[in-house]
């Protein structure tokens, strides 16, 4: 699914798993519920997704794109408070 892009989408509890996003967008995307594992997110840009949680040390995000505001989905498995 390389370059797919997703516009204005609801994708709950989609199974991404071992799934090649690579450059993939995710425009306005609700991913509640999605599951995101060994997937490969390089150069994707999920900067206006929301609702996300992925864990840095499962998939592969480098060079991927993401809003201040989403990074809390990225830190969700360390269980810390962020306050803003």
């Amino acid at each position: 699914m390389k370059n797919t892009v997703f516009n204005n989408c609801s994708l709950h509890e989609i199974d991404f798993t071992d799934t090649d996003l690579t450059g993939a967008n995710f425009t306005n995307c609700d991913l509640k519920g999605a599951t995101f594992d060994n997937t490969l997110l390089e150069k994707a840009d999920l900067s206006t997704a929301y609702n996300y949680i992925i864990d840095p040390d499962r998939n592969k995000i480098k060079k991927a794109k993401f809003s201040k505001e989403g990074l809390l989905g990225l830190l969700m498995k360390y269980n810390i408070v962020v306050r803003g």
